[in-house]
């Protein structure tokens, strides 16, 4: 798979996570200038702004090194410019998950809720 395809894949797979735990996808690939998240989705307490980061079981790294501070700021602006256009009355939460594939197969997967705030300085990981 390429590298694009197993980041469409590790999205696919996160979102059905959260609609198993009862959260409703608003939206898939937010983009504004500079920024994107990969997923929007909302419970009854919170709306969270979901960074999936998805690895072939070969790469180096875990996906949770990718979400830098730099990354952090361009995902917050992202959601501020959402609560501008979309608006919403719940509290926000930054999650991020990270999906180790083995060709089409899952063999890791981590999902960090409140991984990060909107100051960046609650970082989990």
């Amino acid at each position: 798979m390429t590298s694009a395809e197993i980041g469409s894949a590790g999205e696919k797979i996160a979102a059905l996570y959260l609609e198993k735990k009862g959260y409703k996808i608003l939206r898939r690939n937010f983009r504004v200038k500079g920024g994107e998240i990969d997923i929007i989705a909302e419970n009854d307490e919170f709306i969270s702004f979901v960074e999936v980061k998805t690895r072939s079981v070969d790469f180096i790294s875990d996906g949770f090194e990718a979400v830098t501070k730099t990354k952090q700021k361009l995902i917050i602006k992202a959601a501020a410019e959402y609560f501008y256009r979309c608006g919403s009355d719940k509290q926000p939460r930054f999650d991020v998950v990270s999906i180790v594939l083995d060709g089409k197969k899952v063999v890791g997967f981590n999902y960090i809720t409140d991984a990060f705030d909107a100051t960046g300085t609650n970082i989990i990981f």
